[in-house]
């Protein structure tokens, strides 16, 4: 599989070009939080004491492709730093909060899938099965686009039954950060922090797996996210030490 020599992702990245469903107000206010959001991940980025770690059985690199991806809609900043120019596919959502995020991301090499669990999933999953098929990696933020919080949804698993691809997930805890009271607890992290990513075993799933096998394939994915979620929470202290040092991929 390709490793970090496909950092210069062969695939065009097309900007997301601007609807007009928003008003001239929303469409400036969307332009000033794109800029505002840019640069907050884009100074703050460097910054970070970065562990990158891994189950065994999980993927071998970070760079591993084509597999699915999972993770929580909380840490989208530090993961949208530490896994870009990755050519990565992202489920954006039509809303306005997607349209904001899959502006900011594409400026960090992802490109954005539109669609979202719950309005135009199809052609979202559509999508994304030809990114594997090209063998690209796509990742979902599972329990965006609105919640509820941490909770796991089926996309991923049909997508990977669909596509025979495997499962992956992740979760970057960090040890300083400013905590937002939306939904998702959003976290943006303090300069000079510390972030443990923790990658989960791979979750291989059948192309001939029954209907009723995607619940367990679901469940089975809920408790891999909760796993490494607190492992990385109870390890991130630990970051730059023996066991955890830092990651110098994460640095590129």
């Amino acid at each position: 599989m390709p490793e970090a020599s496909t950092r210069d992702a062969t695939a065009p990245a097309q900007p997301v070009t601007g609807p007009r469903r928003f008003t001239l107000r929303q469409r400036i206010v969307l332009r000033i939080i794109i800029w505002l959001g840019y640069w907050v991940i884009r100074l703050i980025g460097p910054t970070l004491r970065v562990c990158i770690s891994f189950e065994e059985g999980a993927q071998a690199t970070l760079e591993q492709r084509p597999l699915i991806a999972s993770f929580w809609h909380s840490c989208m900043i530090p993961a949208t730093y530490i896994c870009r120019n990755l050519g990565v596919r992202v489920m954006s959502s039509n809303s306005y909060d997607g349209e904001y995020m899959g502006r900011i991301i594409h400026k960090f090499g992802f490109v954005a899938v539109k669609g979202s669990s719950s309005r135009n999933a199809v052609r979202a999953l559509l999508g994304l099965r030809r990114a594997l098929q090209d063998g690209w990696t796509v990742a979902f933020t599972l329990d965006g686009p609105r919640g509820p919080r941490h909770k796991v949804k089926p996309g991923p698993v049909a997508l990977a039954r669909s596509a025979g691809v495997p499962l992956t997930m992740f979760h970057a805890a960090v040890d300083r950060a400013w905590v937002l009271s939306s939904w998702d607890r959003m976290m943006i992290p303090m300069p000079f922090s510390r972030v443990l990513v923790r990658f989960g075993k791979l979750i291989p799933v059948p192309e001939d797996a029954a209907d009723e096998d995607v619940e367990r394939y679901t469940t089975e994915l809920q408790a891999a996210l909760d796993r490494v979620c607190a492992f990385s929470e109870a390890h991130v202290n630990q970051v730059g030490t023996s066991e955890f040092p830092y990651s110098r991929n994460a640095e590129k």
